[in-house]
């Protein structure tokens, strides 16, 4: 096997394991949802901040963080970021905790498309016909919600929304996973310390009066945020990111199952319709990926084949 086969054997198994990552994730949040979802989030922050510091340190890549942190126009673009994925990560724990699991399975299952719409609106990307009417269908889903059933997904759409501008905002800035997990991180801890410290009144808020289970549980929080996103970034190195998006669809799906199998959470009419027309609208664009990258890849054989004249 060639060394090129060998990282992209690793690539897939690094990217499977990212998502799976993810998608099994509410079974951690579940399991300690009788801590507030502020403190929970406070927990995640604090804890990764100290791991990806340490992470930083073995990989001797401190030189990195002064050219942004002495850029205010890229720190201010980065405290933007900062407070969309704090949002996001508050929501997503929230949702999963009250019972809105499937709205959860539902924003990330949008989110593609609407990155897709993005790189539109915002970068100049051209859009194909197939991903247009992928689009247009998606909106059709959740307009018949809205219309027929009376019934907003503002949890889906917001958790989708807000990571979608927050991945359009880091897209424009020269920054590598690690290194900005850590500033973003950095960003927030002195708040979450504060609330913690000040403002936290749950019965868990005091860790020294805590059992060693659950203190063990909370610090865990940290390793749920950074294990999946090492992975994805190992997975990035090695294959080719078109490829690492036909992935991204195994954590909403694994989150959509764990909602209906485990959780029973109901699932409504009108949540099933947007579902499946949502999920016509990803086989769209899949499908126009394929035939896409199909005919880059034929493009690119016969420009090598042709003869010099």
């Amino acid at each position: 096997m060639t060394e090129d086969a060998v990282r992209a054997r690793q690539g897939v198994f690094f990217a499977l394991a990212a998502y799976s990552f993810w998608g099994f994730a509410p079974i951690y949040f579940k399991s300690v949802q009788q801590v507030p979802a502020f403190e929970i989030l406070a927990h995640r922050i604090i804890w990764a901040f100290i791991l990806v510091f340490i992470l930083i340190v073995g990989l001797k890549r401190l030189n990195r963080l002064m050219p942004i942190i002495r850029s205010p126009k890229m720190m201010f673009r980065l405290t933007v970021a900062t407070c969309l994925l704090g949002g996001n990560w508050f929501l997503f724990i929230w949702a999963v905790n009250a019972n809105h699991m499937l709205d959860a399975s539902l924003g990330y299952y949008i989110n593609p498309l609407l990155n897709v719409a993005i790189g539109m609106a915002f970068f100049q990307e051209k859009m194909r016909r197939l991903q247009l009417f992928a689009i247009g269908l998606a909106i059709v889903g959740v307009g018949i919600q809205v219309v027929t059933f009376g019934s907003v997904p503002w949890v889906a759409l917001a958790l989708a929304s807000s990571f979608a501008i927050y991945g359009a905002i880091r897209k424009r800035l020269p920054v590598d996973s690690i290194s900005g997990l850590w500033l973003e991180t950095t960003l927030l801890v002195p708040v979450m310390l504060g609330y913690l410290l000040f403002f936290a009144d749950s019965p868990s808020a005091d860790m020294t009066a805590n059992s060693w289970q659950l203190n063990l549980l909370l610090m865990a929080a940290g390793l749920v945020t950074t294990i999946p996103l090492l992975c994805f970034t190992a997975a990035a190195q090695r294959i080719r990111y078109a490829t690492l998006g036909f992935f991204q669809y195994i954590a909403p799906s694994l989150m959509f199952i764990l909602a209906v199998n485990l959780y029973d959470e109901p699932l409504a009419e009108s949540k099933l319709i947007t579902f499946v027309i949502i999920w016509s609208a990803l086989a769209l664009y899949t499908f126009d990926s394929v035939i896409q990258r199909q005919r880059n890849r034929r493009l690119k054989k016969s420009a090598v084949q042709e003869p010099i004249s």
